[in-house]
């Protein structure tokens, strides 16, 4: 377990680093296309964040994550299935794999601002919500 901790306990770090580029670039007053595109990556770099701890913790729960095109709903299926999240966090992550998805598959001069700066304000308090069902998680798992 103190293995799984220390790299959680990384990944959070990259995490926080991330969000407070997201603060920096969201408080800009003028939102350019490199705002945005900036806006963009640090959500993506987030989210990849979030599924990387969640496939962690499932790696280490003997769990096995199939590498189907599908994989990264998968995953967050077999998170609720493990207990690790709840499907109400599952339905809000969720929206940002889709933001993940076309970010990845997309061009960054099509995001779309309405879109984005919601998942922009909004992500702070997923995480928060996301460490704190992780920490139960673990909390209960480790006893």
């Amino acid at each position: 377990m103190d293995d799984l901790l220390l790299e959680i306990e990384a990944d959070k770090e990259y995490i926080l680093e991330t969000l407070q580029a997201l603060t920096q670039a969201s408080d800009r007053k003028e939102k350019t296309i490199i705002e945005l595109a900036a806006i963009s990556v640090f959500l993506q770099n987030t989210y990849n964040g979030m599924e990387n701890i969640l496939k962690r913790v499932l790696k280490y729960s003997g769990v096995t994550i199939k590498t189907t095109d599908s994989w990264h709903k998968d995953l967050l299926d077999l998170s609720v299935e493990n207990q690790i999240i709840s499907t109400e966090l599952l339905h809000r992550l969720d929206e940002y794999r889709a933001f993940r998805h076309f970010f990845i598959h997309g061009y960054g001069v099509m995001v779309d601002k309405e879109k984005l700066l919601p998942l922009a304000v909004n992500l702070p308090d997923l995480w928060e919500d996301f460490l704190s069902e992780l920490n139960k998680y673990i909390k209960h798992s480790s006893k």
